[in-house]
């Protein structure tokens, strides 16, 4: 049998996640070395990150609605060319106001990439490989994230660190002329055969035409998926900003040797992205629900989570990468659920909206812990241990809210867009 296209799609999602990645990444990775150059205090460093956020987070609600408006094909190629100028344009700040805006405008460009993920993943995908897709496609996210501390200060230690931000930042170039290329909708494609079409098909048909925005903010299902992204993405991106830090504050591990405890930890994310994805669809193969089978896989990870509060108090340095490496692969595995709840509760005219909304509370959440998470340091003298509390019980409590305001991941009603076929009635939740 013969691989469909669909997966060569997915394949390109991965690869725009990874550069995705890396850009956003070279700050952190420099950041013990711009910090000593520049003086930056742990605050100043907390507020150049939080810039980022601030504007990825509203980007995220035009990013979404553009999306859904235009068309993933044009939305996508905007989004690289502006954030892959914005990478560019760092190695030429001089300023903690410099690398304020330039940070600013890569997060304006990138906040496009997961609406326009998941709006293609709806497209291309039957519900039942979803997940699968997505925790493939965000499988690069930890691929940036294992490239960056590789790649970075190599070019840094060689040529300066002013070129790691130029290199990075042309990738998005070259990806974009494999996109132009080589993306169409399945329904135009010439290289989508008559049964892969029907295969992407086969879930029942939503009649959805349009749907209203705001509609969508008066749904509990919304505000559930929001929920997902709210507490779980600001301890995501504490690790990206901040773990290269905390290894260097705890441990002394400076530029030159960040690789190897980075690469494992990204690495064992991988495996839950992938792994998290495949675990839901194969539950959903057995014959369970969607929803049992989506909140079954995200009640395993938010277990596994909890014990990264205790790496602060690990007595080793790799005692503490093992502790946040099965964090990271846990919340890789939690976000390609949490990501396909999305398709799995609206049509696919409001899915890039959705995911634009929930996206801006997990940004907005990650302004406020990056700023706190500074702030907390330089009062305590570097202490990362309450900080790492509240990484470990965050999960576990968004969980709970996800199953209170959506206890079936039941379609949701929006008003211009008919619901879908009914689905059977659901099992308990395991």
């Amino acid at each position: 049998m013969t691989i469909g296209y669909r997966w060569t799609v997915c394949a390109l999602l991965f690869v725009v996640t990874t550069i995705n990645y890396v850009d956003r990444q070279v700050l952190s990775i420099l950041a013990p070395t711009l910090q000593r150059e520049l003086h930056w205090s742990e605050a100043q460093y907390g507020d150049v990150v939080s810039w980022f956020t601030i504007v990825y987070a509203f980007g995220f609600l035009a990013a979404g609605r553009l999306l859904d408006v235009i068309g993933v094909r044009r939305g996508f190629a905007i989004a690289v060319v502006a954030w892959s100028l914005a990478a560019i344009s760092t190695a030429f700040a001089r300023t903690t106001a410099g690398f304020s805006a330039a940070r600013a405008l890569l997060g304006l460009g990138e906040s496009a990439n997961f609406p326009g993920a998941i709006k293609t993943v709806a497209e291309w995908f039957p519900r039942r490989e979803r997940a699968l897709a997505a925790g493939i496609f965000n499988a690069g996210t930890n691929t940036g994230a294992i490239i960056a501390p590789l790649l970075v200060p190599w070019i840094a230690l060689t040529w300066g660190w002013r070129w790691a931000f130029i290199v990075t930042g042309g990738l998005g170039f070259l990806w974009l002329l494999l996109w132009l290329a080589l993306y169409r909708g399945p329904d135009a494609h010439p290289r989508v055969s008559a049964a892969e079409l029907a295969h992407i098909r086969s879930d029942p048909a939503a009649q959805a035409t349009g749907v209203r925005w705001l509609r969508l903010l008066g749904a509990r299902q919304t505000w559930a998926f929001a929920v997902g992204k709210l507490l779980a993405d600001p301890i995501w991106w504490f690790y990206l900003y901040w773990l290269p830090k905390f290894l260097d504050a705890k441990y002394g591990i400076r530029l030159s040797q960040l690789a190897v405890p980075l690469i494992v930890v990204y690495l064992v994310a991988d495996a839950g992205s992938v792994g998290g994805g495949w675990l839901s669809g194969a539950f959903i193969k057995r014959g369970w629900t969607v929803n049992r089978a989506r909140k079954t896989a995200m009640l395993a990870m938010a277990l596994l989570i909890v014990p990264t509060a205790y790496a602060p108090r690990a007595d080793s340095l790799w005692a503490a990468v093992a502790l946040v490496s099965v964090a990271a692969a846990a919340h890789q595995a939690w976000s390609a659920n949490v990501y396909t709840l999305a398709s799995d509760m609206f049509p696919q005219p409001a899915v890039a909206s959705v995911v634009g909304i929930g996206a801006f509370a997990g940004a907005m959440g990650g302004v406020l812990f990056q700023q706190i998470t500074g702030r907390v340091l330089d009062a305590n003298g570097s202490n990362y241990t309450p900080i790492f509390l509240v990484c470990g019980l965050a999960y576990i409590t968004a969980w709970l809210i996800i199953h209170l305001l959506a206890p079936r991941l039941e379609p949701a009603a929006i008003g211009d867009a008919p619901r879908s076929a009914p689905r059977p009635p659901p099992h308990p939740v395991a």
